[in-house]
């Protein structure tokens, strides 16, 4: 029988493990996968470095480590991912939210005030559903639709939305873009986290986005623009008047990005930058 080992040693381990794997952050890594494997609080892991660890709790800790050298993010393992204070379950189907795209959140809030007013919005490419489900947290009076072209990402939006409360606030809807909308559908707001690497440069993504993100939520075509074309020639006529299309970019396209949507008729209200300082949002308006 296999001894069992102090708490500190095991951590200490796998925590070299991981960092000679390259990951980025591994002690906090390790932490989180043995609060998983483990079944022990926070506390517990800081704390109680004498602690035995039984072989079988070894055994599992083990498991999860040797996913994440393989560079599975963390949030994959776990199947959960932390957003606006929410915890949003995954799929394979979903893109792995990513902290910069509270700067959509925060600056679409900015952009809708008066949270009890009633409001019809839109998410295209809904994924897990973040987006959408962390402003219908927000503003109350609002009714939301995700659509995403994966059937699994539209099941993982609707089982979110069903754990934080918001079922009946919102809808979700399988189709390629707008295609899956009625004629005649207006809203108050559009919110996007569409793709946007350049097909060219996806090959030299992290290990953790190009292997267990899905390709179709990160390719945006040749440049990376390819979404952005689509949502300007159909935004204006999605939007009521005064509606506001709040998108994500990446870093460096956000001119482009302004200058289609203006191209579409919409009027540029405002381009935010993320707090690593690179352009992320740009809102633009239906003005009439």
């Amino acid at each position: 029988m296999t001894a069992a080992l102090p708490l500190r040693d095991v951590l200490k381990a796998a925590e070299a493990r991981l960092a000679a794997a390259g990951c980025a952050s591994p002690r906090l890594d390790v932490r989180l996968l043995a609060e998983q494997a483990l079944g022990w609080s926070r506390a517990t892991l800081l704390l109680e470095g004498d602690r035995p660890v039984p072989a079988d709790a070894r055994a599992a800790l083990d498991a999860l480590v040797d996913r994440r050298a393989a560079r599975e993010p963390v949030s994959r393992i776990l199947g959960r991912r932390e957003f606006w204070s929410l915890e949003f379950q995954l799929a394979p189907d979903t893109l792995d939210p990513r902290p910069d795209t509270e700067t959509l959140v925060e600056t679409a809030l900015r952009h809708l005030p008066d949270g009890a007013r009633p409001r019809r919005l839109l998410d295209l490419g809904t994924g897990s559903g973040c987006i959408l489900l962390a402003l219908l947290s927000e503003l109350t009076g609002a009714w939301g639709l995700g659509v995403d072209i994966a059937p699994g990402a539209a099941r993982a939006a609707a089982a979110n939305a069903r754990a934080l409360g918001y079922a009946d606030r919102s809808a979700w809807m399988v189709g390629s873009w707008t295609d899956a909308l009625g004629g005649g559908a207006r809203f108050d707001a559009i919110v996007s986290n569409p793709p946007y690497i350049p097909a060219a440069d996806i090959a030299g993504l992290e290990p953790e986005v190009r292997t267990f993100d899905p390709l179709r939520a990160l390719d945006g075509g040749a440049d990376g623009l390819d979404p952005y074309r689509h949502l300007a020639r159909v935004a204006a006529g999605l939007l009521l008047p005064g509606g506001i299309l709040a998108v994500e970019h990446g870093s460096g396209q956000g001119a482009d990005v302004a200058a289609l949507l203006q191209a579409g008729g919409l009027d540029v209200a405002e381009r935010v930058d993320d707090l690593a300082g690179h352009d992320r949002v740009v809102v633009a308006r239906r003005l009439a």
